[in-house]
């Protein structure tokens, strides 16, 4: 995990004040009654880190094509336009690792709050031999509205899992062999436009970083969903 940058100085508009500086709830107020609009707000980057790994331009556009767990429909990377995106590979049978993760993100998008509708978890199974539809549907059921289970051919699933450098394999039983599933178990976020953004290591992990994993969500929420003027003066006081 990144550790962030010391806070940079704040802006009013006019220019920043020294390394230090902070915008007063006095100050605040003045820019508020100025109605000074959301522009003179944004010229100055906080230059605030990734709590996650920063993949921006050096991971593929979000782009897939899979059936719905929850209403049969083959969805594409269009029907997700203008949300968050978490894209998560595991599969229904997962003894830990993936109800764990799913937990996780269950805290993470209450954590959110309102903010959540606009974020949507994208569960694909590596295992559509056993995850059918009906299966997939009654297990994303045990976690939040948000998640949504996909299954697709084995060919769809093999094409997104290269495209994002995902491993996972299926050995059936055999006389010797249990029947086994390995998966990778980092997550991809992307923006609303689709564009990849964050990779998100493993959320089984004993310890996983849910506060950094909030604070880069609502990142990218804001981004999309800019927060009306008062809730902006408000963070800076």
């Amino acid at each position: 995990m990144q550790k962030p940058t010391p806070r940079s100085p704040i802006c009013d508009g006019w220019g920043c004040d020294g390394p230090g500086a902070r915008l007063t709830r006095r100050g605040a107020l003045g820019l508020l009654g100025a109605g000074l609009g959301l522009a003179a707000l944004g010229g100055c980057d906080d230059g605030a880190r990734w709590h996650g790994l920063n993949v921006t331009g050096s991971s593929p556009r979000l782009a897939l094509t899979m059936t719905r767990a929850v209403d049969g429909k083959q969805v594409t990377a269009a029907d997700y336009q203008g949300r968050i995106v978490m894209l998560y590979f595991g599969y229904t049978f997962c003894p830990d690792v993936c109800p764990t993760t799913l937990l996780n993100i269950d805290t993470i998008l209450r954590k959110l709050g309102p903010a959540a509708k606009n974020v949507r978890v994208l569960f694909v199974t590596v295992d559509p031999g056993r995850d059918t539809l009906a299966v997939l549907k009654e297990y994303v059921g045990n976690f939040a509205p948000e998640v949504e289970g996909l299954r697709g051919t084995p060919d769809q699933l093999a094409a997104l899992a290269r495209r994002y450098r995902v491993v996972y394999s299926v050995t059936p039983k055999t006389a010797d062999h249990a029947y086994e599933v390995t998966h990778s178990s980092a997550i991809y976020v992307f923006d609303g436009s689709g564009a990849a953004r964050v990779l998100m290591s493993s959320l089984a992990t004993p310890k996983p970083d849910l506060d950094g994993a909030v604070a880069d969500l609502r990142r990218l929420v804001e981004e999309d969903h800019p927060p009306g003027l008062v809730a902006r003066l408000l963070r800076l006081m």
